[in-house]
């Protein structure tokens, strides 16, 4: 209980004064903590003096709010007691920081997936490759749906990445295991979720048939810290690639029929069953 201890005063200490007037000490008072938290006086100072009751999951709850801890000091305040770190829900709707990276990514081949598979946004060229996928989910479009875009020859490996990836989420936020129930009336899904495959994607080859374009290769890299619900995924060619020439010839050949998507609006989707 004394890291538990040190961890309470120095947030405390670090916060704003309410008020005016001078004091002797930084921070807030323990009073002000204590009302905040919904708790006595008392029994705050004995939680900071290392000699309190160990405290519940309410309590903690009770105290990260008063603190106003982020998600990472939130976390660090339940290890730090002994309690499970409480799930964050997946966020809807694309972050800030991924966004601007998107905008500034609007002329590659480039989308935003959760962690649950929900494609929440894409470039205006990722949609005139891979069609109107905002809004879907690409595990239950593999696993449950028409996925006839893959090579027939490829489908097990990207079977593997994709159950692999989804068990690496349900191991961070276990209410995603409902997806995983839900994928289970694929028999594919459910012959390799029994292997117990853990592996978060962070890069991969992937191959798809287009068409128009026909057949198309690209290197796919994944930025976003596995903790995070978000990933921005980025496809590339190769220079001079049979790839890249046929996204050219693509794109030329919307550009003159005026059919070029436009920039990039995220649509909001129903967060998935996790």
């Amino acid at each position: 209980m004394r890291d538990l201890a040190g961890f309470l005063r120095s947030r405390r200490e670090r916060m704003a004064p309410i008020g005016n007037g001078r004091r002797r000490t930084p921070g807030r008072r323990r009073e002000e903590i204590a009302a905040a938290a919904g708790m006595s006086v008392d029994y705050y100072t004995r939680l900071e003096q290392a000699r309190g009751p160990h405290p519940s999951v309410s309590v903690l709850h009770g105290i990260a709010r008063a603190l106003e801890l982020n998600a990472d000091e939130r976390a660090h305040l339940f290890r730090l007691a002994g309690e499970a770190v409480p799930e964050e829900p997946a966020s809807p709707s694309v972050r800030p920081g991924v966004r601007l990276l998107l905008d500034r990514l609007r002329d590659d081949l480039a989308v935003v997936i959760s962690d649950v598979g929900d494609v929440l946004a894409a470039t205006p060229r990722a949609e005139l490759v891979f069609g109107e996928v905002v809004g879907r989910n690409v595990f239950r479009a593999f696993f449950l749906g028409d996925e006839s875009r893959i090579p027939e020859e490829d489908r097990e490996d990207v079977a593997r990445a994709h159950v692999a990836d989804l068990r690496a989420t349900v191991a961070r936020r276990p209410a995603a295991q409902a997806l995983a129930d839900e994928l289970m009336a694929s028999p594919l899904f459910a012959r390799l979720w029994a292997e117990h495959d853990v592996a978060v994607r962070r890069s991969a080859r992937k191959r798809l048939r287009h068409p128009v374009a026909g057949l198309l290769e690209f290197d796919c890299e994944v930025l976003g810290a596995p903790e995070h619900d978000q990933r921005l995924v980025i496809h590339t060619a190769p220079e001079g690639s049979v790839t890249a020439r046929r996204l050219a010839l693509l794109a030329s050949a919307e550009e003159a029929a005026g059919r070029m998507p436009e920039p990039w609006t995220p649509v909001p989707v129903s967060p998935s069953s996790a």
